[in-house]
């Protein structure tokens, strides 16, 4: 299920006073397997599928093992249900798969147009056990086919890719000093919900601000219209100063 595990042992004859400053290595016995999680918040599936609804994609760049990541990728629903999973190089560059992992070794050996092709084909798409240097080549790869990257970050090893971005978003809270100063927003509570509802309000701010600009634009012609009239073709101005200026008091009052 995508768990990272840690192995625990025990050594019966550990000597108090053994002359190398590192633990024995040898002669201990295995006691068993120890599961960590780290699981996602639990609005951070439905804000992934308002991203989808609204037209934004996402892809998700972590350092984790590719089980760990393609676990938690399907859990969100970054990866979606009905989706086959590609992590073998030789079917990654086969456009007709729509998700796909690739491994930060793998990324390493592929050239510019593998990864052009990569990202403008294949919907759906984690990279796992990637490097600083990685997370920076991909944001370029993206500005470089005409899309506005955003990137959410904590760590100092994000403060590249945050710094590239076209909007890098810092954590508040479990996020460093260093991402925070590379990003240009920083989310106070951490909650990746957050930006969606940011997205939300910025759309029907611009939304209202177009639906103002029509209004306004079209009471405007009716008004400029006998101006233009009796400028070019000496036509009466059909209304008076007076009785536009009560129109305009009249019109600014709805």
């Amino acid at each position: 299920r995508g768990y990272q595990f840690d192995c625990d042992t025990i050594n019966f004859h550990v000597n108090p006073y053994f002359e190398h400053f590192n633990f024995p290595t040898d002669g201990l016995r295995f006691l068993g397997l120890i599961s960590l999680i780290d699981p996602p918040r639990v609005n951070v599936a439905e804000a992934v599928r308002k991203c989808r609804s609204a037209g934004i994609r996402l892809l998700m760049i972590t350092g984790d093992h590719p089980l760990t990541a393609t676990a938690i990728a399907r859990s969100t629903g970054i990866i979606t249900d009905y989706s086959e999973t590609e992590q073998l190089i030789e079917n990654v560059f086969d456009n007709n798969a729509r998700s796909c992992v690739i491994h930060g070794s793998t990324l390493k050996t592929m050239n510019r147009k593998q990864l052009d092709n990569l990202i403008k084909y294949h919907q759906e798409i984690v990279f796992a056990r990637t490097s600083p240097q990685q997370k920076l080549i991909i944001v370029e790869t993206c500005q470089r086919l005409g899309e506005i990257v955003a990137v959410t970050g904590d760590g100092v090893n994000d403060s590249p890719a945050l710094k590239k971005a076209d909007i890098g978003i810092a954590m508040g809270i479990t996020g460093s000093d260093v991402s925070k100063q590379a990003s240009d927003i920083i989310l106070l509570d951490d909650n990746f919900a957050s930006i969606i509802t940011g997205i939300e309000q910025g759309r029907i701010i611009f939304d209202n601000l177009k639906k103002s600009i029509c209004y306004t634009l079209s009471s405007k012609i009716p008004e400029l219209t006998p101006f233009l009239f009796y400028m070019i073709f000496q036509i009466p101005l059909p209304l008076g100063k007076i009785f536009y200026f009560f129109f305009c008091l009249n019109y600014l009052n709805k």
